[in-house]
């Protein structure tokens, strides 16, 4: 019989929120998950695992749980980029395998098909998943309590509330927990496509043309993300009922890009959405009784992908520190509110830079990422430093990695 007041409150059934649930429900906490959806649509967001949040999903033996929605290793990267020849392009392929020996590259994955799934896992494992969820309100405390309805109105008073309810979360602000935030240089916008039958379902592309940065990533069965980012001013360049379609005859005339792997031929599968590249954070993510997990907490610019390993690394740190310790005060969530500012401002500081590279549409900013890709191909240990943690995360390299000084000699 279900406790009538469980030890944890989740209020957000997405990636960060179903895992933490799964993994603490396993460890024997009554857990209570909350989703103000009924089923999950795609909102344009990650499906993208850098190898580094491959580890961390399988530390937390949350892997094969997402690979269960048929996602694909994206072992190879390759620059299309208007720099080079598709030829040279090709020749410059990257096997992201070799990054970790046993990660065969990042993990790309459905969005909505990875949190039901991760959502049912926890589930099994013994969490209490409400949907439909509204007018959830929190009061912060020793022992906060928070209601919500579903049909009808229902209180609890957990031992502790895990606030996994996005960018514009509500547990942060009833708890008062302040974010920060820098301004975007950027806009991303996102659709996925069907019908792209001749893409590499272990290939994916970042690159550059004219006033475009482009990403294909790859989801299998021939469907597939593109994203682009862009300027500011270009915020409304897909609105509207034709803007899908406009995304998709961007794509189709990217040169960059070999005609021979169809992206011509593919199309829209879901919406086209835009949204900001700020950068946001919150120095104490916790009050008494209630702890941030994942974009509630702050979030990364998109531009170097990081957002769902950020998050898998979130779920292993807090979830391994709650199940240590009976002591779910904000005293002892300080330790995890420290590592996690620190886990940002580092990831902060290397997607600053590869936006700078990669969405500077000059002639000087051309230039620029032209230097970029030959120090790069030739190994230089100062690229490898200031842009390794895209793919080792941020507490595998030193903190000389994510200094000013260094960051900023690279794009001198």
């Amino acid at each position: 019989m279900r406790a009538s007041n469980p030890d944890v409150v989740i209020v957000g059934a997405g990636i960060a929120g179903a895992s933490i649930a799964a993994v603490l429900a396993r460890g024997g906490v009554e857990v209570m998950l909350l989703e103000r959806q009924r089923g999950y649509r795609d909102r344009v967001r990650g499906e993208y695992m850098a190898e580094w949040g491959v580890l961390e999903a399988r530390t937390l033996g949350l892997e094969d749980v997402i690979r269960s929605t048929q996602a694909v290793d994206a072992r190879y990267s390759v620059p299309y980029d208007e720099l080079f020849a598709q030829s040279i392009a090709e020749e410059m392929k990257i096997d992201r395998s070799a990054v970790f020996p046993d990660v065969r590259g990042p993990l790309c994955a459905c969005h909505p098909k990875a949190c039901q799934a991760l959502a049912e896992d926890a589930a099994r494992s013994g969490a209490e998943l409400v949907w439909g969820v509204a007018e959830v309100r929190v009061q912060t405390g020793k022992r906060p309590s928070i209601s919500f309805r579903n049909g009808t109105e229902r209180e609890v008073r957990p031992r502790l509330i895990i606030g996994a309810d996005g960018r514009a979360s509500t547990v942060r602000k009833q708890s008062c927990i302040h974010i920060n935030k820098a301004p975007a240089t950027h806009v991303v916008a996102g659709l996925l496509v069907e019908g792209a039958s001749r893409w590499p379902d272990d290939q994916y592309a970042i690159g550059v043309e004219r006033d475009l940065q482009f990403y294909v990533f790859p989801q299998g069965a021939g469907r597939l993300r593109l994203y682009t980012c862009h300027a500011n001013e270009q915020a409304n360049r897909w609105a509207g009922r034709a803007g899908a379609q406009r995304f998709i005859e961007a794509f189709a005339g990217l040169r960059s890009i070999p005609e021979s792997l169809g992206l011509a031929d593919v199309k829209p599968a879901g919406p086209c959405g835009t949204f900001s590249g700020e950068q946001t954070w919150c120095d104490e993510p916790y009050a008494d009784g209630v702890v941030l997990l994942g974009d509630a907490g702050g979030y990364d610019d998109p531009v170097d992908g990081q957002g769902l390993s950020l998050a898998m690394r979130d779920v292993r740190q807090l979830s391994e520190l709650l199940l240590a310790s009976g002591d779910w005060t904000a005293a002892t969530l300080r330790e995890y509110g420290e590592q996690r500012a620190e886990r940002l401002r580092r990831m902060r500081r290397v997607s600053k830079t590869f936006a700078a590279l990669m969405t500077t549409f000059t002639d000087a900013g051309r230039a620029r990422r032209d230097r970029f890709y030959a120090a790069s191909s030739a190994g230089r240990e100062d690229v490898r430093m200031a842009l390794g943690a895209i793919f080792r995360g941020p507490d595998r390299l030193p903190s000389e990695a994510f200094t000013d000084r260094l960051h900023e000699s690279l794009l001198a």
